[in-house]
């Protein structure tokens, strides 16, 4: 079993840059692949990065494509969404999301564990 804690969220002006961290527990954290979801008010979740278990291979939202990169480190159990040009409508709450068999998912049926996310509100 996996637990999740992202952190990173906050209030940022429309151009400014965060740094998101999804912290794992356990020891087989690198064994799994990794997403970024957001979920704004009123509205389902939906999928904006991930990485495979490897870090080889990545997967974004075409919204985020070019703005946003996922990386990980396993050696620190952390999953990394650096977020540039922020604009108003990527205002959500973000969650990391852990699957072992499923790579480059984009559907949250396809994440076994999630953490409790954090807010991102981006300013006009």
């Amino acid at each position: 079993q996996v637990q999740l804690v992202e952190s990173g969220g906050g209030l940022v002006q429309a151009g400014g840059s965060l740094r998101l961290s999804c912290v794992a527990s356990g020891r087989t954290f690198s064994r799994y692949n990794m997403g970024w979801f957001r979920q704004a008010p009123g509205k389902e979740r939906e999928f904006v990065a991930a990485i495979d278990w490897r870090g080889f291979s990545t997967y974004y939202a075409d919204s985020v494509k070019g703005r946003f990169t996922i990386s990980r480190d396993n050696a620190k159990n952390t999953v990394y969404l650096q977020m540039n040009n922020l604009k108003p409508e990527d205002t959500a709450v973000y969650y990391c999301g852990a699957d072992r068999t499923v790579v480059g998912g984009r559907l949250p049926s396809q994440y076994d564990y999630w953490g409790q996310g954090t807010q991102v509100t981006v300013s006009s």
